[in-house]
């Protein structure tokens, strides 16, 4: 399962991240300039972040994805769909259109929780929370280091002796 978060909208930059069951971050999409509504350039974006997965040898097909309200829209239910990967997006009671004929499963979007840690875990890095690097490739850089940084703090928990 993959979870989807866009980035804090700090000095005018938004990113969109991927992240396993356990909060791991696996992909992100290239920054987008200026004050955008998540689905700015969605199609781009999840062409992007399914390149890296598949990149990486992770299998698209099959994959759940849960989504937030921000993304309840045709061109991202549409998106991930020729990818094989099942979209779980929070409809959006302002979005004017029904939502029926689409998947929505409240207990795997409770699930949703761990990209909402990961996204806190992200903002811990300053570097990351406000984009004061001036170039897009510095930016990532910082991201795919904390990508390493959470991954290794996972990954080597100690364990506490008395």
């Amino acid at each position: 399962m993959l979870n989807i978060k866009d980035g804090r909208k700090c000095k005018t930059t938004n990113s969109i991240y991927f992240t396993d069951r356990q909060g791991l971050p696996l992909a992100i999409s290239e920054p987008q300039k200026g004050n955008h509504a998540d689905l700015y350039e969605i199609k781009e974006s999840v062409d992007r972040i399914a390149f890296q997965l598949d990149g990486c040898g992770i299998s698209l097909d099959g994959i759940f994805n849960n989504a937030d309200a921000g993304f309840d829209g045709r061109s991202f239910r549409q998106a991930p769909d020729k990818y094989g990967i099942i979209a779980n997006v929070c409809p959006n009671t302002r979005n004017g259109e029904p939502s029926e004929g689409y998947l929505f499963d409240e207990v795997m979007y409770k699930e949703r929780s761990v990209i909402e840690r990961t996204k806190a875990w992200m903002d811990s890095f300053r570097s990351i929370l406000c984009r004061f690097d001036t170039t897009l490739s510095s930016w990532k850089g910082w991201n795919y280091l904390a990508f390493a940084v959470i991954f290794l703090k996972k990954f080597n928990k100690s364990k506490k002796f008395r």
